[in-house]
């Protein structure tokens, strides 16, 4: 089975066209494109998304695009708003199949900006395209309450960690937020990501009864030259997709008998 045929979904977060090739190739379900992932994930470029797009397309794979114009917090002005707007527009333009975002602002979901955001971002029929909301989720004071939030909103996905820094972590607020979830009647998922690794995503799926899981499953790549982190251009820590290890994580997932 591919695809959204399959009854627990593996997406996989990348940065570059490798990435993505790696991503198919282990048998991810879908993608969430982005840049700079060294801080958590930016925009990506037109031109990644139209290197990556015919690929995902044969594939059968999903293709969702971050949208984040900044680094830093998830609390927009509305200059930054109107460029997250501006940026989703461009990528339905792209033909890309979902998109990510999330905002936050003083402990709580920014109802008023992600409403005007999610509003905005429809095709040329005038269609909404699936919108997962990021992990912005997991710096507000109650991730919990978040979701009725975020459901009544019109986002179908939530992804997190449950407000650790590994998802793992971070379980039994998933689980509750999942029971959240099918409270509302299901129309919003949560999907658990940060720390997934082959190792833990069973534990992971049976703590928190999670359906799609998230990551990176990368692993360390060439170490920079000094001189490019000294001048502040390449993180200490350079990571690629690797296909070996989204292979294991669609094993996980598909071998589960849960």
């Amino acid at each position: 089975m591919t695809g959204s045929n399959r009854p627990r979904q593996l997406e996989i977060c990348t940065d570059s066209p490798t990435g993505v090739a790696a991503a198919i190739a282990g048998g991810a379900d879908r993608i969430e494109l982005c840049s700079a992932l060294e801080i958590g994930g930016l925009t990506p470029s037109a031109g990644l998304v139209a290197q990556v797009r015919d690929a995902t397309r044969s594939a059968g794979v999903a293709l969702f695009a971050m949208v984040r114009p900044r680094g830093g917090d998830f609390s927009y002005d509305d200059a930054e708003l109107a460029l997250a707007i501006a940026e989703a527009r461009a990528l339905i333009l792209q033909g890309v199949d979902g998109l990510v975002f999330g905002a936050a602002r003083a402990g709580r979901i920014d109802a008023k900006a992600s409403r005007r955001w999610i509003e905005a971002v429809r095709d040329t029929s005038g269609t909404r395209l699936p919108c997962s909301f990021h992990r912005a989720i997991d710096i507000v004071a109650d991730p919990v309450d978040a979701v009725d939030a975020v459901a009544g909103l019109g986002f179908t996905r939530i992804l997190t960690s449950g407000g650790a820094l590994r998802a793992t972590d971070g379980a039994v607020t998933i689980r509750a937020m999942v029971a959240r979830a099918v409270a509302q009647g299901g129309t919003v998922s949560v999907m658990a990501g940060s720390g997934v690794t082959p190792a833990n995503a069973a534990a992971l799926r049976a703590a928190t009864g999670v359906r799609e899981l998230h990551a990176s499953a990368s692993k360390a790549g060439a170490t920079p030259d000094p001189r490019l982190i000294e001048f502040g251009f390449a993180s200490s820590t350079l990571r690629r997709t690797d296909a070996e290890i989204v292979r294991a994580l669609r094993s996980e997932l598909d071998n589960d008998n849960r």
